[in-house]
């Protein structure tokens, strides 16, 4: 059965955070639902729809942001209470938008999730989580890394209360009371959780969870282990999950998984005779999704997924069809439907476009006047700069609650930028001044009209590390700009994972001295993505991370006083060498350094290596070829007279030079690699070997693996 829905946009609040937006259950059998939003100037909107006119229920005055938006009630009565988190506060509206409840907790950061059931109440800040029965604190925990999102399985199925932690280091910390019961590593870090089929299926177990890479799966929570039940990848490349909601839109009796993501993709999957998603449909939007709920609101009869962007839209896609088939008689009533509404638009439209003229005369008037005051206008900036381990780049991400104008992108460390297919921007580049080691890249994105998100891709050289700033200027009067900093790390390519490979061979660095637990923490911080802010709890710590270019590892131990750092990889133990020398050098802490090398870490280095660079070597060569290739063919008339190897080229051209494209200096990014290898290995025999670099290179322009490690074990 194929899906056709219709987008509708009903009404524009203030610039949304994550899932503030919920259906009120149906008053009647026949009747429509209620949209209730908060938006980020604190103001609760809540309406129906009716005639296909916005109806307004209330309204709150504005506040602090509203971080989260949740229903409750009595169990297994109608959710109909609506609860907000603004601030370090939560507050509770009637249907009807009295006010009763205002409830202050002991949290000392805002809160960034929560959720409701029955007289429970689970909140959590960035790193704490607090549960609440009646307003009254029952049982606190402290998290090892920031905390996305908070779900508990649902009590009427279970004879416990379990909530589940969605923590950014790719983990979902299961708790009973005040402790943790285990950890499920998932395959991203987890933005979202929701119960299976809205209720956790038949046990109550079943947890969906999606991640900031576009990866969803369920996960039986079960009391001793958890049981992964399936994945989906993210084969499309499509956005981090944002929102998810369960509801039968097909019309099938089974409900429907409906997915928002950050790229304003909106997707319906169905599920099969076993269980597993089928996508059904999908939608593009200009901006990213921020809640998701299937139900009735524009009319009678005709389901529909409600969503809300990032700024403030709440959009339906009906099932209603667009062109209603009408019988005798009925086709007057609906053409004078129709020209009622075009009637009632034309009619907003001009009285819009009176205001503002209005407002822009008066802005004219008052900024010429000599009591003027100049004022900056503020707008909101929604940004995300995260590592892919696909193909080990880094995305940056820029939404804006307005159309952007340009984008401005200045580093002051080496980075290459790479084609993003989504981006309709025109870029330009200006000359780098590379001498005083301010300005690596200077290039400038053009936005056409209406685009509010823009996304970036950007590669890193590890050691090389610095500042990347954005200068985001949007589309309006008088003319602004914002600018957003992120740090390109030393070892800026390494991801954290939770399991490493310990039979591998490795180089150790072991850093003695005078340092607190805090401080040699920071030092991590600094060098290393996806490491929390906050020292974790407890006197030792131990990190694993896996490089996403290479595939190499680095295993970090630390505690007051000490830090062992075991990688495969020596380039990787020599960066940690020089920038920790550094960083203890600023903080005038004297370190002694021993280091331990293995010789056979630097041919399986090599060996790692070496599928990427054949590849690389090969597709360069076959480009190369095309152009030579394509002129025979037209000499010729035919392709008949080349071997199959050209053939293929040929056949494959388009595709070939794509992907050279997008990976530019990919050859002399494993070259730089491999040079560094080379230094690195005899730097920490005390020998420099810089003068054998144009040797070596010369042997990779005629490349041979034998060749190469011969060369490496003689020089």
């Amino acid at each position: 059965m194929e899906l056709t829905l219709n987008r509708s946009d009903y009404l524009q609040v203030g610039v949304t955070s994550q899932k503030t937006m919920k259906l009120l259950p149906a008053s009647g059998r026949r009747a429509t639902q209620k949209v209730v939003v908060g938006d980020q100037d604190g103001v609760v909107t809540c309406f129906g729809i009716k005639k296909g006119e916005v109806m307004p229920v209330f309204k709150t005055l504005p506040g602090l942001k509203i971080a989260r938006l949740e229903l409750g009630g009595a169990l297994n009565t109608p959710q109909e209470k609506i609860f907000v988190a603004t601030g370090s506060e939560i507050r509770g509206f009637t249907k009807r938008g009295k006010q009763f409840l205002s409830f202050e907790t002991n949290l000392t950061e805002s809160i960034k999730a929560m959720h409701i059931s029955g007289s429970d109440l689970f909140l959590c800040a960035s790193y704490i989580y607090n549960h609440y029965c009646d307003c009254k604190d029952q049982h606190y925990y402290l998290s090892g890394d920031k905390i996305n999102d908070v779900i508990c399985l649902p009590v009427e199925k279970l004879p416990c209360i379990i909530p589940i932690l969605a923590c950014q280091d790719r983990v979902l910390r299961v708790l009973q009371g005040s402790d943790m019961m285990y950890e499920v590593e998932v395959p991203g870090p987890p933005t979202v959780l929701a119960l299976h089929n809205g209720n956790g299926g038949e046990s109550g177990e079943d947890l969906l969870f999606g991640t900031s890479d576009g990866k969803l799966g369920i996960i039986q929570i079960t009391a001793s282990n958890p049981v992964h039940k399936w994945e989906m990848r993210n084969e499309k490349k499509r956005g981090g999950i944002l929102c998810v909601d369960y509801f039968d839109i097909v019309g099938d009796g089974v409900k429907d998984l409906l997915v928002g993501r950050d790229d304003g993709m909106v997707e319906v999957y169905s599920f099969d005779a076993v269980n597993e998603p089928v996508l059904r449909f999908d939608q593009p939007l200009s901006e990213s999704v921020t809640s998701i709920q299937g139900g009735c609101v524009g009319k009678d009869g005709y389901d529909e997924i409600v969503l809300t962007t990032y700024s403030g839209w709440i959009t339906g896609l009906t099932t209603e069809p667009v062109q209603k088939e009408s019988g005798p008689g009925e086709e007057l009533k609906i053409n004078q439907e129709m020209q009622n509404k075009i009637a009632s638009l034309r009619s907003d439209l001009e009285h819009l476009q009176f205001k503002v003229i209005q407002e822009r005369e008066k802005y004219q008037q008052s900024s010429q006047s000599s009591t003027a005051i100049s004022a900056v206008p503020s707008f909101s900036v929604n940004d995300k700069f995260t590592l892919n381990k696909d193909d080990a780049s880094y995305s940056l991400i820029l939404e804006v609650q307005t159309a952007i104008d340009n984008v401005m992108v200045q580093s002051d460390v080496p980075i290459d930028l790479l084609d993003v297919d989504k981006n309709s921007a025109v870029v330009s580049f200006s000359s780098a001044d590379t001498e005083s080691n301010e300005n690596f890249l200077l290039a400038t994105y053009r936005c056409q009209a209406n685009t509010t998100r823009l996304e970036l891709k950007i590669r890193s050289i590890e050691g090389q590390y610095g500042t990347l700033q954005a200068y985001v200027t949007p589309r309006i009067q008088p003319k602004t700009c914002q600018v957003r900093q992120y740090q390109i790390k030393p070892l800026s390519l390494h991801q954290r994972t939770h399991f490493i490979d310990h039979d591998r061979p490795m180089n150790t660095l072991t850093l003695t001295g005078q340092f607190s637990f805090a401080e040699v923490h920071s030092w991590v911080v600094f060098c290393l993505p996806e490491v929390p802010e906050k020292a974790p709890a407890g006197e030792c710590v131990t990190f694993y991370f896996q490089n996403t270019f290479l595939d190499t590892q680095l295993e970090s131990t630390y505690r007051k006083g000490e830090g062992v750092f075991k990688s495969d990889n020596i380039s990787t133990i020599s960066i940690l060498k020089d920038v920790l020398s550094k960083e203890a050098t600023k903080r005038k802490i004297n370190l002694n350094i021993a280091y331990e090398i293995s010789e056979v870490s630097v041919n399986h280095t090599l060996k790692l290596i070496h599928p990427k660079l054949e590849y690389q070597l090969l597709l360069a060569k076959k480009v190369q070829l095309i152009d030579a290739l394509k002129e025979l063919q037209v000499h010729e008339g035919n392709t008949d007279f080349l071997i199959p190897e050209y053939r293929c080229i040929l056949e494959e051209a388009d595709r070939l030079q794509e992907e050279y494209k997008k990976q530019p200096a990919h050859l002399e990014r494993l070259y730089g690699m491999i040079t560094d290898l080379f230094i690195d290995k005899f730097k920490f025999k005390g020998t420099n070997v810089k003068t054998k670099v144009p040797l070596l290179l010369e042997i990779l322009d005629s490349y041979d693996q034998n060749a190469l490690i011969t060369f490496f074990d003689a020089a």
